[in-house]
């Protein structure tokens, strides 16, 4: 007979093993019945799982502009730009350059020649991997050893600055999932045992205060480590660096973002995503929602319409001549990438689509070789001139070049297209794939039942509202797989139209995932509209932006592009300046902003629109006609356009007029938020 002890002694035996079995398995570098890696546990999962580098092609216009990069700056920035990128840059073992400029040209070229699988790229970006796994130390630490005197007002003591450490990191993050290169992972590991012992006595902000601000790069990558190896000791570090980092809590309850000047722009872009890194380790809803507060302050009293802010070096407000950085762009387009790939959350998918869509296309010029510092969401005029901004560099900020404004931006520009299509597609948890932004593009991933599918993504969008997605290849013996797909309905859609195989299968309203969940075969396809109407958003002085899905459309503009030659190192051997000798202070003439589809007319170019690049004034595929008047008293200023006028203002005079509106990507030259008139 079985006596109460034996049984209580049973129970509690079989309670240790399945205790210890779960523990066991959370500490599996992949989780049970998943194929790409998740959180480990004591760390929150995530909604969604990065695919490996090399795993999301992309296809159509958004294929050419990665060639574009290629051919132009981003292939070629140690020719451009020798003297940081040349073989004297301390991050190749020289006596130059020892501090972010290199470490961040890799951090875009890395990811565009592993989706390009070009090897004069990949052959590019070797030497500079190689030489900072051979540059550490046995105590861990690595990096050029020497100061170097910098350019000036560069010169300080920073050959041990932990900030452009972070940067490496990030690049060998994609070395790995690209090549599965096992040095990686011991190399990170010696690293942050350096870290966890240093940091207590040298803190983040010992050297620069750019560690502070920008911590949660150097934070994700504890985390993605751990995740690799379950080593304890990281998630000690984790706090610690979270300890020592900026608060962007504290800011937001502050109220810090509702005034101008508190907080340099590019911080602003990169480290607004540390709440919600750190939300993995310690998950309190308060990251999240401080996130989301920060969003809303930063659109209130910063906001343009292109998805940017004022912040033409620190927070200078919402007016539309306020510059706004390249470096924010891309540095934003990536802290919402790793954000929505925690949260899983629509916002920050839609916010992603109208910084790539809008404001990346227009800062950079057609051939990838020039560049603009700042840009502006109205903006009639670029030379060489000393503006209201922030910080000026010798009139350059508007003009495109290499160096003009600040060379940092030459050095960043490069991550946004290649990192924004490395996210185009995720894993999800369930053995799925989710797509969380749209572009034409094609993935390769394992789901379901271990098996390896292909899918393509045939759009023109954003140029249309039609997406089309197709299973290509199905490797397994039963040529049949059953998985879920996630397609995100942005929340400017009202009401979205799936098909399957040609075949209605549901329609949702916007802001909502669609899952499908069925057992899907070779040459199955989806087809996905998302209507997009006309509408209006609020900005400066009551001005009105015109929108149409994720683009913001803008006042054409003939644009007159001259290339001018000064002898100044420092920006660059040449800058382009562009000015227009058309009208462009109009208001537009006052009308219901509920019925904005019906006094808005749309001409679609199908030729155009199916073009390889649409985004040049040139090419511009879609033309929405709105009627206006010219407003005498808003008169050009500082050779930009003067104080706005308040909405609603008196004085426009003359006969109504029709002027054309095009994708604001497209253009240069351009207003985009305009003053409202009577009738």
């Amino acid at each position: 007979m079985i006596t109460d002890k034996v049984l209580r002694l049973f129970f509690l035996f079989m309670s240790v093993v399945c205790y210890s079995n779960l523990w066991s398995s959370e500490l599996q570098p992949r989780q049970q019945h998943n194929h790409y890696i998740n959180n480990r546990y004591p760390l929150q999962r995530k909604a969604f799982i990065e695919l490996p580098l090399g795993s999301i092609k992309a296809k159509g216009w958004l294929q050419e502009m990665l060639i574009r990069q290629k051919n132009g700056a981003t292939g070629r920035m140690d020719e451009l730009y020798p003297q940081v990128m040349g073989s004297r840059n301390g991050w190749l073992g020289g006596d130059g350059d020892q501090w972010e400029r290199g470490p961040y040209w890799i951090d875009g070229l890395l990811p565009l020649a592993y989706i390009l699988n070009d090897q004069e790229l990949k052959n590019k970006v070797q030497p500079w991997v190689e030489w900072a796994l051979k540059s550490q130390r046995e105590n861990g630490f690595f990096g050029p050893e020497k100061d170097y005197p910098g350019e000036p007002g560069l010169q300080r003591d920073n050959s041990h600055d932990w900030w452009p450490r972070m940067v490496v990191l990030k690049i060998l993050q994609q070395y790995y999932s690209a090549t599965n290169d096992q040095r990686i992972l011991s190399f990170m590991s010696r690293y942050f045992q350096y870290q966890l012992k240093t940091l207590p006595e040298k803190r983040l902000g010992h050297w620069s205060f750019w560690a502070e601000f920008r911590a949660c790069d150097n934070l994700q990558a504890v985390y993605w480590l751990y995740n690799l190896t379950g080593e304890p000791f990281l998630l000690d570090l984790g706090k610690l660096i979270h300890s020592q980092s900026f608060s962007f809590v504290d800011m937001v309850q502050r109220g810090d973002l509702k005034r101008i000047n508190t907080i340099h722009c590019v911080n602003l872009a990169q480290g607004i995503k540390e709440p919600i890194i750190y939300y993995q380790q310690e998950p309190d809803k308060k990251y999240i929602n401080t996130v989301k507060e920060a969003f809303k302050d930063i659109r209130q009293f910063h906001g343009q319409p292109q998805g940017m802010y004022g912040g033409d070096e620190a927070l200078h407000g919402n007016c539309p001549t306020q510059g706004s950085e390249l470096c924010s762009a891309v540095e934003l387009m990536y802290s919402l990438e790793k954000m929505m790939e925690i949260t899983g959350d629509i916002d920050f998918a839609d916010h992603l689509e109208r910084i790539a869509f809008n404001a990346l296309p227009t800062q950079v010029s057609d051939d990838f070789m020039t560049k603009q510092y700042f840009q502006q969401a109205n903006q009639v005029m670029i030379s060489r001139h000393r503006r209201n901004f922030d910080q000026e560099h010798g009139g350059t900020d508007l003009t495109f070049g290499i160096l003009t404004g600040y060379p940092c931006c030459a050095s960043n520009m490069h991550q946004g297209w290649p990192k924004f299509t490395q996210n185009l597609w995720y894993a999800t948890p369930d053995n799925g794939l989710a797509v969380m932004a749209y572009s034409p593009s094609e993935v390769t991933a394992k789901v379901g039942d271990d098996c390896v599918v292909t899918i393509s993504e045939d759009t023109y969008y954003p140029m249309d509202d039609k997406i089309s997605f197709t299973i290509q290849e199905i490797k397994n013996k039963k040529k049949k797989t059953t998985f879920p797909l996630y397609l995100r309905i942005p929340k400017w859609c009202k009401k979205a139209e799936i098909c399957i195989n040609g075949k209605p299968d549901q329609s949702t309203e916007g802001g909502k995932m669609v899952i499908i969940n069925r057992t899907w075969a070779k040459e199955d396809r989806i087809d996905l509209h998302l209507p997009m109407d006309i509408s209006t958003s609020t900005w400066y002085e009551n001005a009105v932006a015109i929108e149409r899905g994720p683009l913001v459309y803008a006042l054409k503009m003939e644009e007159k592009w001259e290339k001018k030659e000064f002898n100044e190192p420092w920006y660059g051997p040449y800058y382009y300046q562009v000015t227009s000798s058309e009208p462009w202070n109009y208001g537009l003439i006052s009308f219901d902003r509920n019925k904005v589809n019906e006094v808005a007319k749309i001409n679609i170019d199908p030729a155009k629109q199916k073009s390889e690049f649409p985004w040049n004034t040139e090419n511009a595929p879609i033309e929405i006609k709105m009627k206006a008047r010219i407003i005498p008293t808003w008169q050009l200023y500082n050779e930009m356009a003067g104080p706005q006028p308040f909405s609603f203002c008196s004085g426009a005079e003359g006969t109504e007029k029709e002027i054309t509106l095009i994708p604001y990507g497209c253009t240069t030259l351009r207003i985009s938020e305009f003053p409202i008139v009577g009738k």
